[in-house]
């Protein structure tokens, strides 16, 4: 469902019949009759719309995490704000850039929408940039052939989606100057080979047959992406790279999770 775009239907509605009474209505009113209900309730929610229209298009925007890809940097049913303005200015339902400030860098957690289907939003983290190797062999990432420092930091459990009990080794991963948290579950491939699907730019990429590792350079104006749960997450390995014109924001505070009051206000690093 695009909420943007209801969103500008009900502004565009509710603003249209209040310019109408404005210019043509009210002059046919006679003088302290009382207004039609369809303008009354358009005047008052024209207001509201407009400012939830402009603070979600141009400030922030609300997400919810449907799934585990993210774990444990974010997890199912946290809420989370993003910044629509850090990577530049886009219109509003069309996204099309009109102000260009920063660009993505390595270890952001980005939403975006899906490539596939440009209808869903994905969040997943900043991996390689235009122009960077991004090779991930045997659960070790290198970008432009410099390996990325991991320390182990400890496990992580959780129950996945067919109620299996997983329990995967996290590490710090320093994509970043800060770092990450990231995990993987010991014993699985580093991609699934078959799940791989003919993507754009696909001949930038190269796979082991044994599901190893890959390699993929990333094409300009493009970038590539991965889940902090590794072994959980369908992410770039799968369907390639996020064109700049896809990116809705940067991810940077959970607002909410009604299963876990401890995330409330947690910074997303």
């Amino acid at each position: 469902m695009n909420f943007a775009l209801i969103l500008f239907v009900a502004l565009a509605i509710t603003g249209g019949i209040w310019l109408l009474d404005v210019l043509l209505l009210k002059r046919s009113r006679d003088a302290g009759a009382r207004e039609p209900l369809l303008v009354e309730y358009a005047k008052s929610f024209f207001p509201v719309i407009l400012v939830v229209f402009a603070l979600r298009s141009f400030l922030v925007e609300p997400f919810k995490i449907p799934s585990g890809s993210m774990m444990p940097t974010l997890l199912i049913g946290d809420f989370i704000l993003v910044n629509k303005y850090t990577y530049g200015i886009r219109l509003p339902v069309l996204n099309k850039k009109i102000v260009s400030l920063n660009n993505p860098q390595r270890g952001d957690v980005m939403v975006f929408r899906y490539p596939e289907d440009p209808g869903l939003d994905y969040i997943k983290r900043v991996i390689g940039v235009p122009g960077d190797v991004v090779e991930y062999r045997d659960k070790k990432l290198s970008i432009n052939g410099q390996p990325v420092p991991t320390e182990q930091t400890g496990t992580y459990s959780y129950v996945n989606d067919g109620l299996s009990y997983i329990t995967a080794l996290v590490y710090r991963e320093a994509l970043a100057a800060e770092g990450h948290a990231m995990m993987v579950e010991p014993g699985k491939p580093s991609v699934d080979v078959s799940q791989v699907i003919d993507f754009p730019n696909r001949q930038n990429c190269s796979y082991n047959a044994e599901g190893t590792g890959f390699a993929c350079k990333v094409p300009a104006g493009q970038y590539f992406m991965l889940g902090d749960n590794r072994d959980a997450s369908k992410d770039g390995r799968y369907w390639g790279f996020v064109p700049d014109e896809n990116i809705v924001g940067k991810a940077f505070f959970i607002w909410m999770n009604f299963d876990n009051f401890g995330r409330i206000g947690t910074t997303i690093r």
